[in-house]
């Protein structure tokens, strides 16, 4: 066997132990092969029209007013000028600052109220309980609940970041008004009865105080 046939046939090993070593690694394909389609996790729950990605919808927001309406515009605002702010936590605070506030101003409590109100609001709820003083009347009441809450409106200046947010409430309480003899001329204690406030609160956003403040009151 001469020499250049022994080079052949030590070349076609080398080729037939290489094509054998590569099929080893890559595997084989007979005729024409999809691609494997990409698949993702299902996600559980309703689906939605939308995609959070930044600087798209915010469902703290979306969650309680209308998308792009002016008061999700201006609670947007809001979490740019302060980005710790959560609508979501807010309503849970209006939520115990309503049952306080009612409370406090059924017990003439006019101390606790202080914490809580505008000057001229708290001027109005002080003139009341003044009032019912000199009649000589005081409530019993409890507080039942809060059957409904909704936030109603919002706005926000850019210039001064003042905040205002009004919710709309339904609470269910019992009231007992008593006169100086101790009878009852209104009210029962056994009697569950609803009251519909709309109250605005307001705070000037990215100061270091987190406390709101009760402005207006409304029916």
């Amino acid at each position: 066997m001469n020499s250049s046939l022994l080079s052949l046939l030590v070349l076609a090993g080398i080729a037939i132990f290489l094509i054998l070593r590569l099929r080893s690694v890559l595997g084989t394909r007979d005729g024409f092969e999809k691609p494997q389609a990409r698949t993702t996790p299902e996600r559980s729950g309703p689906r939605r029209d939308f995609e959070v990605i930044e600087g798209g919808p915010d469902d703290d927001i979306i969650d309680h007013v209308e998308t792009d309406s002016d008061a999700a515009k201006a609670l947007a605002a809001m979490k740019m000028a302060e980005p710790g702010f959560n609508v979501r936590e807010f309503l849970q605070g209006a939520r115990g600052a309503y049952e306080m506030i009612l409370m406090a101003f059924e017990n003439g409590d006019v101390n606790t109220l202080r914490d809580f109100l505008a000057p001229d609001v708290l001027e109005t709820f002080e003139t009341v309980i003044d009032q019912r003083a000199d009649q000589g009347l005081r409530i019993e009441a409890e507080f039942v609940g809060i059957r409904e809450l909704a936030l109603q409106n919002a706005s926000f200046d850019r210039e001064t970041g003042e905040a205002e947010i009004t919710v709309r409430f339904v609470g269910e309480l019992t009231s007992v008004v008593r006169n100086s003899d101790d009878e009852i001329i209104e009210g029962s204690a056994s009697e569950i009865k609803r009251q519909r406030d709309i109250w605005t609160f307001a705070r000037t956003m990215g100061q270091d105080n987190p406390n709101w403040l009760l402005v207006a009151t409304d029916v």
